[in-house]
């Protein structure tokens, strides 16, 4: 029974990371149509950002996210504006910005690697304490970092929520979701809002990158793992559904830790593959669509 509660805090902890990522991804997915595969390197950009001005300015850890998450921000409007804005103009093929998107990524995570290099860079002065709870017999372990990816994930989805049901850009995007010819039909300035939209996505997306950074470090390929759990998230969820997004993380999450009880560990990542087929196959709407 204490292992299995040890693997629920785990999962609970690493569905919160999941769900910030399919927020992030699914909220620029399911507002623009765009298939946005270098999500991955702006993820991995933001965790960099986040060391340098801890270990290279000295900034608190603190700071130093806030730091992350800007950078994160002002990459995502270059991206869109450099990347994507063109082909929207000249109407491309989803599969050609598909393609412009992932060697955007490669070319982004190449030249992170010039600039820094490869090694792993790392927090060493961050603390992760660890907690015990006593359930009557049972010893509950939960360390900072994990009440930590709780709380972002809790406080980023109410602070988007009151921004998109109590603002006009909030509305905006809203409306967008729903229907882009029609808030464009309105009114609506689809150029800024899709701007808004990246900027906002990867920062939140800088949040989990942080996180990450304290937990394991950052490295150049980091972003892979990121965006491939995002895109997961954003298909168990439902396309289109933020509160889905944020539910398919938590599923993955859980599933990939629970699983662990009864299959050997090198075999865990393989779980998000299973939970991605059998959910195209069965559901391909989404877990949660409409929710």
């Amino acid at each position: 029974m204490e292992l299995f509660l040890l693997l629920l805090v785990q999962g609970i902890a690493n569905g919160c990371h999941y769900a910030l990522l399919g927020l992030a991804f699914g909220l620029i997915f399911g507002t623009t149509n765009i298939v946005h595969f270098a999500f991955g390197a702006l993820f991995t950009y933001s965790a960099y950002a986040t060391w340098a001005a801890a270990s290279l300015l000295g900034l608190s850890i603190v700071s130093a996210a806030l730091i992350g998450v800007a950078a994160g921000g002002v990459l995502g409007a270059f991206t869109y504006l450099v990347l994507y804005r063109p082909f929207e103009e000249n109407n491309a093929p989803i599969f050609v910005v598909m393609i412009a998107s992932l060697g955007y990524g490669i070319l982004l995570e190449n030249l992170l690697g010039i600039l820094a290099g490869t090694d792993t860079k790392v927090l060493t002065e961050v603390e992760n304490t660890t907690h015990v709870i006593e359930l009557g017999d049972m010893l509950v372990f939960v360390n900072n970092l994990q009440l930590l990816q709780v709380a972002a994930l809790v406080v980023v989805c109410l602070a988007l929520y009151l921004f998109l049901r109590l603002t006009s850009y909030g509305k905006a995007i809203l409306a967008m979701t729903d229907n882009p010819e029609m808030a464009r039909i309105i009114g609506i300035d689809t150029f800024k809002v899709t701007l808004l939209v990246f900027v906002i996505g990867t920062g939140i997306a800088a949040i989990p990158a942080a996180l990450i950074l304290i937990k394991d470090g950052a490295t150049t390929s980091m972003g892979f793992n990121a965006v491939f759990i995002a895109f997961v998230a954003v298909i168990v969820g439902g396309v289109g559904s933020l509160p889905g997004a944020v539910l398919g993380g938590l599923l993955v999450g859980l599933l990939e830790s629970i699983g662990m009880m009864g299959i050997p560990t090198e075999w865990q990542s393989t779980i998000a593959f299973v939970v991605l087929f059998l959910v195209l196959v069965f559901r391909p709407t989404g877990l949660f669509k409409g929710t």
